[in-house]
């Protein structure tokens, strides 16, 4: 495989395509043929894609996790507000980052910083964080129907700019 660079694969011999019919699949790539006319000694070159949370040159290592002001909201069938209050309270204690929740007796909010390597990270935590303490915490057996995630600039801005939501105090479980 000498003369072959990084992300490059090795020249095929036989078929002209994995598929066997010219094309890969439905992603609209060139045919075998096409690829090696363009590629010098018949080598073709690998297909790559840019993952979720890759970061770019001059940009922060990924490594560095950042903060991210979350915002869940969940809804449901009516239940009894003080249970309400009770398991939001237990959340507060299982999840320490909590910051505020409000609630009533069908839906409720709960604000709290995340640290995650990225938007995508974050907002899959905050996407577990009801499902898997509504057992431990005793929480309603509500939907998820909303989700904010903004990095800790945007949500200084937007306080600066006198929108977006309140600073998160006072802290702790509050009815609406």
């Amino acid at each position: 495989m000498s003369g072959v660079r990084p992300g490059t694969a090795a020249p095929r011999s036989g078929s002209a395509s994995r598929g066997g019919a010219g094309t890969r699949g439905a992603t609209g790539a060139r045919s075998g043929a096409a690829r090696g006319a363009n590629r010098a000694g018949g080598e073709e070159r690998a297909l790559t894609s840019v993952a979720a949370g890759d970061r770019f040159r001059g940009e922060e290592p990924e490594h560095v996790p950042r903060l991210w002001h979350v915002t869940l909201s969940v809804s449901g069938a009516r239940a009894p507000l003080t249970e309400v209050r009770r398991a939001l309270e237990q959340l507060a204690h299982d999840h320490p980052f909590l910051l505020t929740s409000r609630y009533a007796d069908d839906h409720a909010e709960i604000r709290y910083w995340e640290e995650a390597r990225d938007l995508h990270d974050a907002a899959a935590v905050a996407l577990r964080l009801w499902g898997e303490h509504r057992q431990t915490a005793g929480l309603p057996p509500w939907e998820i129907v909303g989700l904010e995630v903004i990095d800790r600039a945007t949500y200084h801005q937007r306080i600066a700019a006198g929108y977006g939501p309140a600073p998160a105090t006072p802290v702790g479980v509050h009815p609406f």
